[in-house]
């Protein structure tokens, strides 16, 4: 006879459930501690002067990354779900809402006030106003150009080369080497590469 506890699965927590991209509590205790510290952090980063070394020092422990060019004001939800990759480069005004994976690639930028949001709520409101909401990763290739004051939505995938429009709001992916633009975000044109190339 099975013992009751090899079919019942442990519950997840609100942290698995949120990185899993299920619905789960925004408030409860551990997601909102790792919140506080992110922007505590981000608020040491904010108020740092810009010609100051110790920038170097905070952007590492908020991101975990050694060579990113990040401009205040910059504020994430946990900073601890971001990647980013070599040579990464964020202007004025960035918002990273990482409740999901946000994953940006090698030699990217991001102009100022861009919104990168992995972050969204259930349509009904008793769900919103009970604290639930969810989220779906965001992967951004290499060599991409974020334009000012777009958005990218949960669960877009952008590919490498990719350039978006100021103002665009990216609700769907796209594949390399494309400039989208518009609200929703559509196909402008694609850009020829040496790669691309006949």
């Amino acid at each position: 006879m099975s013992n009751q506890s090899d079919t019942i699965p442990p519950a997840m927590t609100e942290k698995e459930k949120m990185l899993a991209g299920q619905l789960y509590n925004s408030f409860d205790p551990e997601l909102l501690q790792e919140r506080q510290t992110a922007k505590r952090i981000c608020f040491e980063l904010n108020t740092t002067p810009p010609d100051s070394s110790k920038r170097k020092e905070i952007i590492k422990q908020l991101l975990n990354v050694d060579d990113a060019w990040i401009e205040s004001p910059f504020h994430v939800d946990y900073g601890i779900h971001v990647r980013v990759g070599k040579n990464f480069y964020c202007n004025h005004g960035v918002v990273i809402l990482d409740c999901n994976r946000v994953i940006i690639g090698d030699n990217c930028l991001i102009a100022p006030n861009v919104c990168i949001t992995a972050a969204t709520h259930p349509l009904e409101a008793e769900k919103r106003a009970a604290g639930e909401e969810f989220g779906a990763p965001i992967k951004i290739g290499d060599n991409v150009w974020l334009g000012a004051n777009c958005t990218i939505c949960p669960g877009v995938t952008l590919g490498d080369g990719v350039v978006v429009g100021a103002g665009a709001v990216v609700t769907k992916s796209f594949p390399d080497n494309v400039v989208v633009g518009g609200v929703p975000a559509r196909v402008i044109k694609t850009i020829t590469t040496e790669k691309n190339m006949p």
